[in-house]
């Protein structure tokens, strides 16, 4: 059985001016598309809290890794991969794409 998660930083718009980081919640789905489309749709219109209750005006765009879950059976036992992947969300600059990929070593 394969499942995806995904947690990260998003990047987004103050109230009264400037931007901000903040982490993101942890999303999981049972195909990458649900898992994408969650990420999206907390980006475009806040349907998704992505910024966990933050609070921003607005969201930019996220840095999240994503997580594919392979759990299989064979022989009796139980065996797990996962493998991670960071990927960029919305409508970032490089300049932000740098700065959400800097906090996110830290």
């Amino acid at each position: 059985m394969i499942t995806y998660r995904a947690t990260g930083i998003v990047l987004g718009n103050c109230w009264g001016g400037g931007q901000g980081c903040y982490p993101a919640i942890k999303i999981t789905a049972t195909n990458r598309a649900s898992l994408v489309q969650q990420i999206e749709n907390g980006i475009k219109d806040g349907s998704v809290d992505l910024d966990d209750g933050m609070g921003f005006e607005s969201i930019v765009g996220a840095l999240m890794c994503v997580e594919t879950i392979d759990v299989r059976e064979i022989d009796g036992k139980t065996f797990t991969a996962i493998d991670y992947e960071d990927e960029y969300f919305g409508d970032l600059t490089p300049e932000q794409e740098e700065l959400l990929a800097e906090l996110s070593l830290s």
